[in-house]
């Protein structure tokens, strides 16, 4: 079975089922070929949505495979052995013998085409597929497979490719996704060769569609090239910003761990950045290196600086732990307290070394203060215990002195209150606190006394004014050593001790002196 298209081609031999195979295809069916092949799109009338699934909507490949596939199964209807062993070409629409003709095949159900064929062309009784246009009929090839509306079919689907094909140009066009010089070469190619194709469907719209690609194409070029420029133009901007925050960064920024973070953050936006020329590119690089560079001198020499001083600051701290080695051992107890004060507030003056150093360093100076106070520590425990032996011991001579009765022998109560003020004066300090109420108890014991005494008189006379200034001399020696043992300045506390001692024999010599008066 065979059939011709166009008027003056030669027929093709069309292979038989047996040499074919059940699943081949007779091409040659129905010549020649469909239009260019392409994928359908949305806009096309009619035409399937060409982002869906391949098994939905062919594909420009697809629906070429499935016009030919139906011719195949056309060709597959007809018995193999009435199927002539060969034909001769003749010019225009085959003339079958009568007795040649082969038997018809079962009648095919026709297969739509989404272009409605029979709206645009026609099957004539002999064969003949016309379409019609603008400028009238024109036969576009012969269908001898069986069913008219197939044949009808078969040319749409042809038709149908090229709609794609323009659909496909034109969304391309309007997404400004391809090259507008080269859809423009493809809209005019179309454009000269649908008026002519071997199609049936509205050929002269869609002439009219590549036309209108070609009329477009210069304007839509513009549009490219001027969404381009702006695309080109926001990348620039992107790192132009980038280039200054670098620059920012290196002639301001000490937060160096930071600042050099941020850097290397720059460095991978940057290369996220695309669509720049590359003179423009090299520029805006240079500029960015420059900055780093310039960071990296500044850090660089901060640190240098950094180690420089904390080389000298170790150096310091070094010398302030000699020195208080030294005066670990020293049991001047108040000077050298004075001394270690002063070498705390050098330390605290001088610069960090670094943590870890830092940490060394502190701890061999503290150590060397530490064996000092200690030792003080040690000393003044030692010295209150003997304090607080002496507080009991003046206490024990109080008590005595304060069961002396002076109104049954007053010249008894003298004597042995002087011996207890002997005793009295001969022991060593007491603790600070304790101090003043056991001179209050002491002179309480006096007056007691004393007031005895002046009760025997007839005639009382005022204090013997060198008792009071010795008096006042011994309680201003008591001040000035109670504050030479607060400095703990040992040579301030023995002059004190010796002054208070002097002046205590003066008062006891002043008030036996004006007691024997």
């Amino acid at each position: 079975m065979s059939s011709t298209e166009n008027p003056g081609a030669g027929s093709q031999q069309v292979p038989s089922p047996e040499t074919a195979g059940p699943d081949a295809v007779t091409p040659d069916a129905v010549t020649p070929d469909a239009g260019t092949p392409a994928a359908p799109t949305p806009e096309a009338a009619g035409l399937a949505d060409p982002t869906a699934g391949a098994a939905d909507v062919p594909g420009p490949e697809g629906a070429a495979a499935e016009g030919v596939a139906a011719e195949g199964a056309l060709a597959e209807g007809a018995p193999a052995e009435e199927a002539p062993a060969e034909e001769a070409a003749v010019p225009g629409p085959v003339a079958v013998p009568e007795q040649a003709a082969p038997v018809p095949a079962a009648p095919e159900p026709a297969v739509a085409a989404s272009s409605d064929p029979a709206r645009w062309g026609r099957v004539d009784e002999d064969g003949t597929v016309y379409v019609r246009t603008a400028d009238g009929e024109r036969a576009v090839g012969s269908w001898q497979a069986g069913d008219p509306a197939a044949g009808l079919a078969h040319f749409a689907r042809r038709y149908d490719d090229l709609a794609t094909e323009v659909s496909l140009l034109e969304a391309r066009l309007r997404a400004h996704t391809g090259n507008p010089t080269e859809i423009k070469a493809k809209a005019q190619a179309l454009a000269d060769s649908i008026p002519t194709a071997t199609a049936v469907g509205d050929l002269d719209g869609l002439a009219a569609r590549a036309r209108a690609m070609v009329d477009t194409a210069d304007s839509a070029a513009a549009e490219s090239r001027a969404e381009k420029a702006a695309a080109r133009a926001a990348q620039v901007a992107r790192k132009e910003a980038l280039a200054a925050e670098a620059e920012q960064i290196a002639a301001e920024s000490t937060s160096w761990k930071a600042a050099g973070d941020r850097l290397k953050a720059i460095v991978e936006e940057w290369k996220t950045i695309r669509g720049i020329d590359r003179k423009t590119d090299e520029a805006l690089w240079s500029r960015f290196a420059a900055a780093r560079d310039a960071f990296g001198r500044r850090r660089g020499a901060h640190f240098a600086a950094l180690d420089v001083q904390r080389g000298e600051a170790r150096a310091a701290k070094q010398e302030l732990i000699a020195e208080a080695q030294r005066l670990s051992t020293s049991t001047e107890w108040g000077p050298t307290s004075a001394a270690m004060r002063s070498l705390m507030d050098r330390w605290k003056a001088v610069p960090r070394t670094g943590r870890d150093g830092d940490d060394d360093l502190w701890k061999q100076f503290r150590a060397a203060q530490d064996v000092f106070f200690t030792a003080r520590a040690e000393s003044d425990k030692a010295r209150n215990s003997e304090q607080l032996a002496n507080q009991q011991a003046k206490e024990e001579l109080l008590a005595e002195a304060e069961k002396l009765d002076p109104s049954t022998d007053l010249r008894g109560a003298q004597a042995a209150l002087r011996r207890i003020q002997e005793r009295y004066d001969a022991i060593g300090h007491v603790p600070r606190g304790a101090m003043r109420s056991l001179e209050d108890r002491m002179q309480a014991v006096e007056q007691r006394v004393r007031g005895a005494v002046d009760a025997g008189r007839v005639r009382t006379a005022p204090e013997n004014p060198m008792v009071a200034s010795m008096r006042a001399a011994v309680t201003k020696a008591e001040e000035q050593l109670a504050k030479a043992e607060a400095a703990g300045d040992t040579r301030r506390i023995e002059e004190a001790r010796a002054n208070l001692a002097t002046r205590r024999e003066w008062l006891s010599e002043a008030e036996r002196s004006a007691s024997r008066r």
